[in-house]
């Protein structure tokens, strides 16, 4: 079979689960594909090929004597380098933390490998995970597959861009302010962000414990170029592990909502500008959901521009507690982005500050959660503007306050717990680019966000893997 590359993360797993390819041939099209086109793009930042080699001849070993299969028996994926691998560096991109092994996997790659998924590469991700745009200043840059000029999203964008272009069928990232969400839509693939508690985040890092708006708003969670592979990841990736006190087991799918469902559709979110292009790609996404008999409505939460300020201000209020720290071990591009994003947030000056923050934050969420009792999922842009061209969030003041209003769609799902699913809706026709739309749905209703998503993929849906473009240029 050729261009075995090319395939999902569903169709490996079957193909391989019928023996109609071996993962041998699957994990090796993998590696000979990261061979022909990492160097343009600078996703994968290590590339397991021996152990991953060794990982698939024992799936197939096991597939011939008959042993029971996980249902991603012998597929490869890709992991973010701020996740936990067991004898390799969790080095979150900066040199600092280049020798930093760990003894275990984090429960989200466990739960791959009990899959039976294989890993065959680490990406590349923004020092310390800390920005929209994915340049390392261990690693370098990550490039765009579509357009070698612009940003591949933050801050799993090398794990987007990994997949947009064949090196990877599914992979893993983390979002605290749309980092599965971000480069998803940058690359033109798909993604979800959990509900909080959905799947365990833990790690093995300096502290034993983490940073309050760590606790309350980072997840883990699945990448991949359709929506069924984000689906069959989080149900891989879901359920309650010892090691995060607040993960939980819930049921993947809910109780059936009155039909027709309403999505509230919010072409321009308040708080900023929103590219033409992107309104309308918006608008085309919900015209396509109304034509899968969905009931949509232009309408958009009630504080929707104190959702997106809460998010900043619980967020800079603890990072700022970091600073020193993170001056030490950051790149100078990389504290130049966060120094002049923390310009643009008021600070906490006292504990009732942080008192009054959090109150505000439970306010907003049960204004939310009343207007999602009747419209139980939100249809939005992902970034309002087209992914910028490199070092525009960094190049000064202004830079960084546009990347922080493009960015304000994703925020809201973070500060809430809210489930939130990226999936590529259209194209740019000036630049190429894709452009993403962002369906947010009420707490462990995952299930309703991908159903949406799948509707909009089916009609509107950009095609990945790609060959990148300028591939030769960028080399």
């Amino acid at each position: 079979m050729s261009d075995i590359w090319r395939l999902s993360a569903t169709e490996l797993a079957q193909h391989i689960a019928r023996r109609q390819l071996s993962s041998a041939e699957v994990v090796n099209a993998h590696l000979a594909r990261i061979d022909a086109v990492n160097p343009a793009l600078n996703a994968v930042v290590r590339v397991l090929a021996e152990e991953a080699r060794a990982a698939a001849d024992m799936a197939d070993r096991r597939l011939a004597a008959g042993e029971a299969i996980g249902p991603l028996h012998g597929v490869p994926f890709t992991v973010k380098e701020n996740i936990d691998m067991a004898g390799l560096p969790t080095t979150w991109g900066v040199t600092a933390f280049a020798d930093a092994v760990v003894p275990i996997d984090a429960p989200v790659v466990e739960r791959m490998r009990a899959a039976g998924a294989i890993p065959i590469g680490r990406t590349n991700l923004p020092d310390m995970a800390l920005r929209l745009h994915t340049v390392s200043s261990l690693h370098g840059l990550t490039r765009n597959p579509w357009h070698p000029d612009r940003t591949a999203g933050g801050s799993s964008g090398g794990e987007a861009a990994a997949i947009a272009s064949g090196m990877s069928p599914i992979g893993l990232g983390n979002d605290i302010g749309g980092s599965l969400r971000n480069p998803a839509n940058a690359c033109g693939i798909a993604s979800i962000r959990p509900s909080f508690g959905r799947v365990p985040d833990a790690d093995c890092g300096p502290a034993e414990g983490q940073l309050l708006a760590v606790q309350l708003m980072n997840v883990q969670g699945p990448m991949a170029r359709r929506v069924a592979d984000v689906r069959l990841g989080l149900r891989v990736l879901m359920g309650a592990h010892a090691r995060d006190p607040w993960s939980i087991d819930a049921p993947f799918e809910g109780p059936s909502p009155r039909r027709p469902i309403r999505v509230a559709v919010i072409p321009e979110p308040p708080g900023g500008r929103t590219d033409p292009a992107v309104a309308a790609t918006v608008r085309r996404a919900a015209h396509a959901l109304a034509d899968a008999g969905y009931e949509v409505e232009e309408i958009h939460p009630p504080r929707y521009e104190d959702a997106v300020s809460c998010w900043a201000r619980l967020i800079m209020g603890d990072v700022r507690s970091m600073l020193g720290p993170l001056s030490q071990i950051m790149g100078a591009d990389a504290l130049g982005f966060l120094h002049r994003f923390d310009a643009l947030v008021p600070v906490l000056p006292d504990p009732a500050a942080w008192s009054a923050l959090l109150l505000e934050r439970h306010a907003i969420a049960r204004a939310w959660s009343l207007f999602m009792a009747e419209r139980p999922l939100l249809l939005s842009p992902t970034w309002t503007q087209l992914p910028f061209v490199h070092g525009f969030d960094t190049a000064n003041e202004t830079g960084a306050a546009a990347a922080k209003e493009l960015m304000r769609p994703v925020v809201p799902a973070n500060l809430l717990g809210l489930p939130s699913a990226c999936v590529p809706a259209g194209r740019d026709e000036e630049t190429e680019l894709p452009i993403g739309v962002l369906v947010t749905g009420s707490r462990f209703r995952e299930d309703l966000c991908l159903e949406v998503a799948e509707a909009i993929e089916t009609r509107l849906g950009v095609q990945t893997p790609i060959d990148p473009v300028g591939m030769q240029q960028a080399r």
